[in-house]
């Protein structure tokens, strides 16, 4: 497994029994796609990433320029939108599927996610064990729900952060990790982390240290409101916007979650749903259609759309889109999704508001 690259799990996973409940197999899907829909281009992928560059300095350049109450809730609306397509950016690269080339992949990486205060390298490990283990309860790294009797028994507090301040989680995922799941993106040694990926976590704390000493600097000399106005508040319209869209990626009544044996690279890959952002879909480069994404995680997000449409056919039903309104989303599944059954797999959200028998395996 390449350093920089999330793969997908071997290919006789596919047909392992496992899996013989479902009608396909990944080679079924995968034949499905255009095989161009599997090939980055490098000059493609830095044309989203300098077009984003540009967006951001344009919108620095027309906030300090007009300096305007009236305009700085507009300013930081977009620039926290804009801030999450850079993260997007660095998705890719985290996925290898920015381009062919290794360090190009790092270093674009490096450059998308530092400004945004994500260690790039530590980010993309951690993103790498959700991939492997999607919508399995055991093993997978962010989002995944409690078990009923741990849910009552969490205190009032643990129940605020994780149920209802959930939009601003991710700074302290990034130190602290997901709940019962050890560890820091910052730390090389880490559960989270091989010992062959030292160099690669420190480099990447490294990166964030050079921005927290910059955005110091411009606090010394500019003062606390010019780092509130242009980049504090931004930030955590950024922080909102990944933890609004990761929450909903694998957050829905109708998702089942797998324990033990009965959980598979593709019935988890599956687990999760697309949904439609609007005008918003092409700003943060489609990030919404995300079942693709989880099936073949280093094709580039630009092909994922016609990708979508290829595989439709074969996934039939068990493919899951969402058109309703991401607010309206947002809320149901902010009260009917907190825990799941202890027992059983192919388990559904529950919340005390909204109950519903156990899945069975």
């Amino acid at each position: 497994m390449q350093s920089n690259t999330v793969l997908n799990p071997p290919s006789n996973q596919d047909s392992s029994s496992r899996t013989a409940e479902l009608p396909f197999t990944l080679q079924d899907i995968k034949a499905a796609i255009p095989a161009h829909c599997f090939e980055p281009s490098a000059w493609k992928s830095l044309a989203y990433f300098f077009l984003d560059i540009g967006i951001i300095a344009g919108l620095y350049a027309i906030a300090y320029t007009v300096d305007s109450w009236l305009f700085y809730p507009i300013f930081w609306l977009m620039q926290g939108t804009m801030f999450w397509a850079l993260f997007v950016v660095g998705h890719d690269c985290g996925h290898g599927s920015f381009s062919k080339s290794k360090w190009l992949n790092n270093l674009i990486g490096h450059l998308s996610h530092a400004p945004i205060l994500v260690p790039f390298h530590g980010w993309r490990i951690s993103h790498r064990t959700h991939h492997a283990n999607t919508g399995s309860l055991e093993n997978d790294e962010s989002w995944y729900p409690v078990s009923e009797s741990k849910y009552n028994q969490m205190p009032w507090y643990e129940k605020l952060g994780r149920f209802y301040l959930m939009l601003f989680a991710y700074p302290i995922y990034l130190f602290r990790r997901s709940p019962d799941r050890a560890g820091s993106h910052f730390m090389p040694g880490s559960p989270i982390f091989r010992p062959s990926e030292k160099w690669d976590v420190l480099t990447s704390s490294a990166s964030l240290v050079l921005m927290v000493g910059f955005l110091g600097a411009l606090t010394y000399q500019f003062g606390w409101l010019f780092l509130l106005k242009f980049y504090l508040v931004p930030y955590v319209v950024f922080v909102m916007w990944l933890d609004l869209v990761t929450f909903l990626h694998h957050t829905e009544a109708d998702i089942p979650w797998y324990r033990g044996k009965d959980w598979s690279f593709l019935k988890g890959a599956l687990s999760t749903i697309d949904r439609d952002y609007g005008i918003i879909n092409s700003i943060h480069h489609d990030i919404g259609t995300h079942v693709a994404h989880h099936i073949f995680s280093t094709m580039p997000h630009y092909h994922l759309k016609e990708a979508t449409e290829a595989i439709k056919p074969v996934l039939g039903d068990y493919y899951r889109k969402s058109t309703e309104p991401i607010w309206k989303s947002f809320i149901r599944s902010y009260w009917d999704c907190h825990f799941v059954s202890d027992t059983g797999s192919g388990v559904y959200y529950e919340s005390p508001n909204s109950r519903r028998s156990a899945g069975v395996k």
